[in-house]
């Protein structure tokens, strides 16, 4: 029934919000700003368009974002071997490619972030393709990116399974069509999904080998 798997890739696949808040925190030191006061989920699944706005009192008048992201983006490429994997993730990704289940991979963050993810993790090469923010003109909750990546596949949305674990994620993936697995280790609520795994490695048995 089902054909392809779309992950989501921050807290899905990798731990890397605490080297994203580090990576923010570190880019805006650039421009003596201290963000030090910020809790370290405080922008969970938001893509950094939105955080750029959200923070642009506390920026410098005339910074451009261009720039300001390039250094976040920049510290977190050389510092990515400080994600941690999501336990499962890796083996759940191999053992899906070796039965023959395309895979992609939709995310908030922009291609540098994505590529030094997914090569941290060491499965680049077996996904099919990947959309980043710099790929679509708008980021989730809105279902663009997963809308985008069925149309590469040339996979009808209904086909697809999407992976996620952040309301923002599974907003996305549900208006676009997608069968909505939340990804909840600790067993916490999240709504309007049509699956719920504290397991990676239970998709499996949604692509019997």
């Amino acid at each position: 029934m089902y054909r392809a798997v779309a992950w989501d890739i921050d807290g899905t696949l990798i731990d890397s919000e605490p080297l994203h808040h580090q990576s923010l925190l570190a880019g805006c030191r650039n421009w003596n700003v201290d963000l030090d006061d910020l809790p370290d989920q405080a922008f969970r699944g938001i893509h950094m368009g939105d955080v750029w706005t959200m923070l642009r009192p506390r920026l410098p008048v005339g910074l451009d974002q261009a720039e300001w992201l390039a250094a976040i983006n920049a510290h977190y490429v050389a510092n990515r071997a400080d994600a941690i994997p999501i336990p499962e993730a890796v083996e759940t990704i191999r053992t899906l490619a070796d039965r023959g289940v395309p895979q992609v991979c939709v995310s908030n963050s922009g291609r540098q972030v994505v590529n030094a993810n997914l090569d941290a993790l060491g499965v680049l090469d077996h996904m099919r393709l990947t959309i980043s923010l710099d790929d679509v003109s708008v980021g989730k909750p809105d279902p663009t990116p997963y809308r985008e990546a069925c149309r590469q596949l040339a996979i009808a949305p209904g086909s697809v399974v999407a992976v996620e674990d952040s309301r923002t994620g599974t907003k996305a993936a549900r208006a676009a069509g997608l069968f909505v697995v939340g990804y909840l280790p600790s067993g916490g609520p999240l709504s309007d999904i049509d699956l719920s795994a504290n397991r990676l490695s239970s998709i499996l048995d949604l692509f019997p080998g």
